[in-house]
């Protein structure tokens, strides 16, 4: 090919110019891109390293190290030690853990709803709702030593509330109340378990629109068709979640239970009796036997829990 010269002659062609699809270019763009998500990610990756390492380390290997030696009693494979802490006085302590967890779960599970129902939509006066929920996110971590010190300077043998009751003719003591029994260490459990349910379930019961009940109103559904077919189904997930959770965290308590009874038949304690070599020579690997079935049981409670979340969070997108 070739082009004209000034003078008329032919010369040879010039060079089309060639277009710069490199780096940088269209054709560039994409990797370039694909590049920086891959370094975000790896960057992603490093900011959990540490989570995953205290994990690994404090969770997963103390997790993994007692379900070995509840398996393998005495170093070889076996089920004994298993079969042995659901037996006798042990089986005992897990009925007595499973009777109060689910108590407290139960009526700490109501009240706390009520009283997230009582608060829903409430604006008069302003400084109650702050303050309802600056004493729920205090009360729901309270416990241990100074819970149960309260309790028992107020409705202990020698109570101000006892003596003032005494006073006006009441006797907690001769009435057979006490502290160390279910029923108190239930009434004590409640001073946590209302408030951490109300901390749970409000944003749901403030997830309900008031369109869904006008909307019910107007097809002629009453109250309470409207609170069985529409709110009740809305909230059961989160309501069910939330008692599943107090229920594991009662089961799991030990600081309150060990200061109003130190020698309670509950598994948390049996659990700490154990482990500090009060056993049966040949029977060492019993705590961790129990602490196995426990990490089972709440295990367990932990994923309904989640499924329960999961469910929840439909009508919360909706």
């Amino acid at each position: 090919m070739t082009t004209a010269t000034p003078a008329g002659h032919a010369g040879p062609a010039r060079p089309l110019p060639v277009s710069r699809v490199g780096a940088g270019g269209p054709a560039g763009a994409p990797a370039a891109r694909g590049v920086a998500a891959r370094v975000r990610g790896a960057r992603g990756w490093l900011v959990l390293v540490p989570f995953l390492a205290f994990v690994g380390v404090f969770l997963l290997w103390p997790t993994a190290a007692v379900l070995v030696r509840s398996i393998t009693p005495g170093g070889a494979f076996g089920l004994s030690a298993l079969e042995r802490a659901v037996s006798g006085p042990y089986r005992s302590a897990f009925v007595n853990s499973l009777t109060l967890s689910a108590v407290t779960a139960l009526v700490g599970g109501l009240l706390g709803l009520a009283l997230a129902l009582a608060m829903r939509g409430l604006t008069r006066p302003r400084w109650l709702r702050p303050a309802l929920d600056s004493w729920s996110s205090v009360a729901s971590q309270l416990g241990g030593v100074p819970l149960a010190f309260a309790f028992v300077a107020a409705v202990g043998t020698q109570g101000i509330i006892t003596k003032a009751l005494l006073g006006v003719g009441v006797d907690l003591v001769d009435s057979g109340f006490s502290l160390s029994t279910t029923a108190g260490m239930a009434l004590v459990y409640l001073y946590f378990q209302v408030p951490l349910m109300f901390l749970v379930v409000s944003p749901a019961v403030e997830g309900l629109r008031s369109t869904w009940q006008e909307a019910a109103t107007i097809l002629g559904a009453g109250p309470v068709r409207y609170w069985r077919t529409v709110a009740g189904p809305v909230l059961a997930p989160s309501v069910l979640g939330g008692m599943l959770l107090l229920f594991i965290n009662s089961f799991s308590a030990y600081a309150t239970a060990y200061v109003l009874s130190s020698s309670g038949q509950l598994v948390p304690l049996q659990i700490r009796f154990v482990l500090q070599g009060n056993v049966i020579t040949g029977e060492q690997d019993l705590g961790y036997a129990l602490v196995t079935w426990t990490i089972a049981l709440l295990g367990a409670g932990l994923l309904l829990v989640q499924a329960l979340q999961r469910r929840a969070a439909r009508w919360s997108r909706a």
